[in-house]
């Protein structure tokens, strides 16, 4: 199957409409937003005005809007997430991403629609079967490798998206339910309790404890920053930053950087192309070791690997900074080449463990005076830098400009002048300045100088979005011209060409799904397949599946089951892989958090872990937590 070239596109995330905004301006081609429902991280929702306000903004770009409207429905809340599609796709939205097949079963808008990391798609039968049931964009699981994206690749032609960026879930997304059966939490629902992000003691089959007080299903974060170019010739075309509980200066400091990654595949390869308009142009040099990480990994895209796991700490350590070569009173030297600034924050780890972190109120080279001087602080201990004073504020402040090209002509007519501004889309206006007893009838003095003075006014495009790359003056006679009236004919100019880029946004086109809807991968459905409503009971037995169990989250008991499935392998992490040591056998382990047991079983065929559990007593998902819309 021959894939057609897809522009790259770079997929930011949102907290709100403004941090949404601030992602375009430093690169980004399309935002993932939540809305005022059903998205799945709990704390992250807006309204459908503020949406409204960033598709008028992203659209000048050519830059798209997905809202995510990712969890799983029960009946009551399927009229309601139907009635949100609508508003959604009235305020400009341009893809929706979703997890509920449901959905598929009822009256939406004819708005794209990208299936969510949530419907687990990390084969290409699924993959296939999306594409035929009317999606136009696949979020593949984060656990796939570059070699498995490829095969998928190969078997269908739609968008694939990749996360790059940002935290990992241990498990396969979609398919972890510790935090419902402990909390009632439902992470199809948004409301993940982070149970991955616990200390764990490690026990054998025979009681002997492995390791203790460890965050052993806590993974370091996702950084694919190598692998851009060999992602996208295995054929993905959307790379996808996690974050849409992150701050302000993550959001800057990350999208920046892989605009500034992309950008120069882009200037290699001419044969890609971005997937919006313009050039962004920053204040501050991106570094990602400088906002929120557990550390590095590039997880599975290059196979399975030694240390994806952030064990020792789930917080955000920081860059290593140096050792702490003596300790005086009220004071610290420490041995570094680095540069400290009033307000930086540094930590390290004390002796059980844990990081303990303190605030630097004033540094002289390397002395460092903290506001309080931890008690488990020694001569030796290394020191990590988790907060650069510097950089944060120049994040704080605006820290990048994103513009338009375009080429003006000023051209004469009879009885008027015209400027035409015609940008890098095509996109073009035209505004007369007609003639008068004061315009257009006086020769001017210096007519090299005039000319000069014209297109350097022109050009003059100041605080618009747009960079003036060509003046073209098809001039009769070198006219003397009022500024004044030049600089309202180039406001009035901008203006009308950034309502025509808006007017003319090219907007996604709903995928049609095959004529007769072709069966599903599988015939039979467990919990797993998340069913939690009649219209995707519906959908699934449309498409061939025969038995279909109902959604963990429906609350039935159904004993001791898989509460995560994960491809971290905690035998492989300790080296105790029955494939690495041929002697040893894939034997039950035990997790234990204070009186939790979770029991751990591995399919070394499928080379996966899973986290065996029950639902704890008088645990009841909240149907209320969710505000329909």
């Amino acid at each position: 199957m021959t894939r057609p070239l897809h522009p790259l596109e770079l997929l930011a995330p949102a907290k709100n409409a403004d941090f949404g905004i601030e992602t375009i301006k430093h690169g980004a081609d399309a935002v993932y937003i939540g809305g005022p429902a059903f998205g799945a991280r709990y704390g992250a929702g807006n309204e459908v005005a503020d949406i409204a306000r960033l598709c008028e903004f992203a659209h000048r770009y050519r830059a798209n809007v997905f809202v995510a409207v990712n969890t799983i429905l029960h009946d009551a809340e399927l009229e309601p997430g139907r009635r949100l599609a609508w508003d959604l796709y009235e305020a400009g939205a341009d893809a929706l991403i979703i997890q509920d097949m449901g959905l598929l079963e009822m009256d939406l808008p004819p708005i794209q629609l990208h299936a969510s990391t949530q419907t687990d798609i990390r084969n290409p039968a699924k993959a296939k079967f999306l594409e035929d049931a009317g999606f136009s964009q696949l979020v593949l699981a984060r656990e796939m490798s570059i070699e498995e994206i490829r095969k998928v690749a190969a078997a269908t032609t739609l968008s694939l998206e990749y996360f790059v960026h940002g935290a990992l879930c241990v498990a396969y997304s979609g398919q972890c339910y510790i935090s419902h059966a402990h909390t009632g939490r439902s992470a199809n629902r948004g409301e993940c309790s982070q149970a991955c992000r616990l200390p764990y003691t490690l026990v054998d089959d025979k009681g002997k404890v492995i390791t203790e007080n460890q965050h052993l299903l806590s993974m370091k974060d996702n950084n694919q920053s190598d692998n851009l170019l060999a992602l996208i010739e295995a054929g993905v075309n959307s790379f996808k930053i996690e974050g849409r509980l992150k701050d302000l200066a993550y959001v800057k400091n990350i999208t920046a950087h892989y605009r500034t990654l992309l950008d120069g595949i882009l200037a290699d390869h001419p044969q890609y192309a971005p997937a919006s308009s313009g050039r962004s142009t920053f204040t501050f040099t991106p570094q990602p070791d400088k906002t929120f990480n557990r550390g590095y990994t590039d997880y599975f895209a290059g196979g399975r690997q030694d240390d994806i796991g952030a064990f020792d700490s789930p917080a955000f350590v920081g860059e290593l900074i140096g050792e702490v070569a003596e300790i005086g009173d009220g004071w610290i030297a420490v041995n570094t080449g680095q540069a400290f600034h009033n307000g930086d924050g540094v930590c390290f780890h004390d002796a059980h463990g844990e990081v303990q972190g303190m605030r630097i109120n004033r540094v002289e080279c390397n002395r460092l005076y903290p506001a309080e001087m931890p008690a488990e602080l020694a001569e030796g201990v290394t020191l990590f830098r988790n907060r650069d004073q510097e950089f944060e504020r120049a994040l704080e402040k605006n820290s990048a400009d994103r513009r338009i090209a375009l080429r003006a002509r000023f051209a004469e007519h009879e009885d008027a002048f015209t400027l035409t501004l015609t940008d890098e889309d095509g996109v073009a206006v035209a505004v007369d300045l007609k003639k008068s007893e004061k315009i257009g009838r006086e020769l001017a003095q210096n007519p090299e100088a005039a000319l000069a003075r014209l297109a350097e006014n022109l050009a003059k495009l100041g605080n618009t979005m747009f960079r003036c790359i060509e003046v073209e003056l098809p001039l009769e006679q070198p006219w003397f011209l009022p500024v004044s009236a030049i600089n309202a004919l180039r406001r009035e100019a901008t203006e009308r060409l950034i309502a025509a880029r808006t007017a003319s946004h090219p907007r996604p086109e709903r995928a049609r799904p095959a004529a007769n809807p072709v069966p599903f991968p599988q015939d039979e459905l467990t919990y797993l397949g998340n069913v939690f409503n009649a219209k995707a009971r519906a959908f699934y037995e449309r498409h061939g599946v025969r038995l279909i169990e109902e959604a963990y989250e429906a609350g039935n008991e159904k004993g001791m089951v898989s509460l995560m499935i994960t491809r971290h392998c905690l035998r492989y992490s300790f080296n105790l892989c029955p494939k690495e040591v041929k002697y040893l056998k894939p034997d039950p382990m035990t997790l234990v958090n204070g009186s939790e047991k979770l029991i751990l079983k591995f399919d070394c065929q499928a080379c996966e872990m899973h986290v065996i559990g029950r639902m704890k007593k008088g645990v009841r998902l909240n149907l209320g937590t969710i505000r329909p819309a």
